[in-house]
């Protein structure tokens, strides 16, 4: 296994694999292409790990895991307020990065440093959060004692869309509570969402092996990591299909799984909203990265008295949404991650529309670009409804009333996110409430991450919850000490 030196986030070379404190090459390692999904050329190479490498991964994170977890809890925040300095220090290389690893515009690239830094800062909190308690006993002269343990060795596998704030949603708690981490970032953003942050800890002095980032196949490698008896936790965010195959193999080992999925989320504007308004959120949570949010509008529900005039102003707003090369500024529609994700939009529309949807603007594509585009009279069993698109695509399904428009939300097998506008509060609540999905936005957007609210899905999208407190459970166990300070009386 050849060693090489930390890689320059600038410099367009092979990147290696981070494994036990070691930038490493494997000498047996296939080469993944990393490719600008803007021009549809590579820029890099990463090379693939094999099984064997997995070992090294794991071994190294166990054998550092428990050392690191008696570290003192200053010194384990300290490492992950250096990685947020870190941040803030390489910031425009990373924005860079991201522009070329995920095809993102400059304003998806900020917005995913802005959310990373804030997850990042609230890991800090952590390791002088999980001190345990004291619980009062039914037995005389006895001290119950409940202390809080990190679990021990976590895997993750991070997506292509939002590589880099996913990663850091996950990975500096893991550390900051006293685990250690294998990281798997997807093949299609490899760098971002691995190598780069396998960077940023150890140039915070994270101890060697606490980190390690492992680059290949999903079905491959994917499935070696979350069919692995060593980890504890097995943290992934994906697509559903995907997202029960890793669950059920790491059930299998007993590994407690965490998984955030896909998302048909709605958007549901009444007759009293400010449309406007309405439009403008939904505008932005259509739009932004080219749609390829899990928690962006998949359906926009809207009631029949004011739909022809949604539809309209929708479609005047996308037809004036800048689109094309996300390194120009002001774009705000780049190119989706590649071929296979463009044909699988393209082709949903066209379903849509042989189904008797109405294409009110786009739906064509230069390249990897897809034109912002909106559809008309579409019903909820149409394809684009029905599905999770991932594009810059608005279906729009009109309701009559607000029990409608809750039956029409819920007629999926996920539920991640939503929004409700309505000027009547308490109207928008009573729908809220109504609404089958994790997180639900009153008058915004379904687009929201704050790192102190618990985040995740219902039904098909997902299990556990992220963030926050949650989180801290996911990542530690509770362990029950007695002391018997009186002797007790036994009947025999």
């Amino acid at each position: 296994m050849a060693r090489r030196q930390q890689p320059d986030l600038t410099d367009d070379t092979d990147w290696p694999l981070y494994i036990g404190g070691e930038w490493t090459v494997p000498s047996d390692a296939g080469t993944l292409e990393v490719q600008n999904p803007a021009t549809q050329e590579v820029f890099a190479e990463a090379p693939a790990a094999t099984t064997d490498t997995l070992e090294e991964a794991f071994e190294a994170a166990q054998a550092a895991q428990a050392e690191w977890a008696e570290t003192p809890p200053q010194e384990r925040a300290g490492v992950v307020s250096s990685v947020l300095e870190a941040i803030h220090e390489r910031h425009d290389e990373l924005v860079d990065l991201i522009v070329r690893d995920t095809g993102g515009t400059y304003l998806k690239a900020e917005t995913a440093i802005h959310i990373a830094e804030g997850h990042t800062q609230y890991a800090t909190s952590y390791p002088f959060q999980d001190g345990g308690n004291h619980e009062k006993s039914t037995i005389p002269g006895k001290e119950n004692i409940v202390e809080r343990e990190p679990v021990g060795v976590v895997a993750a596998i991070v997506p292509w869309n939002f590589p880099f704030n996913l990663t850091m949603r996950i990975v500096p708690h893991a550390i900051a509570l006293g685990n250690s981490v294998v990281l798997k970032p997807s093949p299609d953003t490899p760098l971002i969402g691995g190598v780069a942050i396998a960077s940023l800890f150890e140039e915070a002095g994270l101890p060697d092996g606490v980190l390690n980032v492992v680059i290949g196949e999903d079905e491959e490698i994917g499935d070696y990591v979350s069919g692995h008896p060593v980890p504890d936790v097995m943290s992934f965010t994906g697509s559903i299909e995907i997202g029960k195959r890793v669950g059920r193999r790491a059930a299998e080992q007993l590994t407690d799984p965490a998984l955030e999925l896909g998302g048909n989320n709605p958007h549901i504007v009444t007759d009293d909203a400010d449309l406007e308004y309405a439009v403008d959120a939904a505008t932005f949570a259509t739009f932004v990265h080219s749609g390829q949010v899990c928690i962006s509008i998949n359906r926009h529900i809207v009631q029949e008295s004011v739909y022809d005039d949604y539809v309209n102003a929708l479609t005047e707003r996308a037809k004036n949404v800048p689109y094309g090369d996300p390194r120009k500024e002001g774009t705000v529609v780049g190119p989706v991650i590649n071929e296979t994700q463009r044909d699988k939009i393209l082709d949903l529309v066209e379903r849509t529309t042989d189904a008797g949807a109405t294409l009110e603007t786009g739906g064509d594509h230069e390249g990897l670009v897809i034109e912002p585009t909106v559809l008309s009279d579409v019903t909820n069993n149409m394809e684009l409804a029905c599905n999770e698109h991932f594009g810059p695509v608005a279906p729009v399904i009109p309701f009559s009333t607000d029990e409608e428009a809750v039956e029409i939300a819920n007629d999926t097998r996920m539920g991640l996110s939503g929004s409700v506008h309505s000027t009547d509060l308490d109207r928008a609540r009573r729908i809220a409430d109504r609404i089958e999905t994790g997180t639900i936005h009153i008058n915004d957007q379904p687009i929201n991450d704050e790192p102190h609210v618990p985040f995740g899905g219902v039904k098909d999208s997902g299990m556990g919850r992220y963030n926050a407190e949650a989180l801290m459970r996911k990542l530690t166990r509770t362990k029950w000490i007695s002391i018997q300070h009186e002797q007790r009386e036994f009947p025999f």
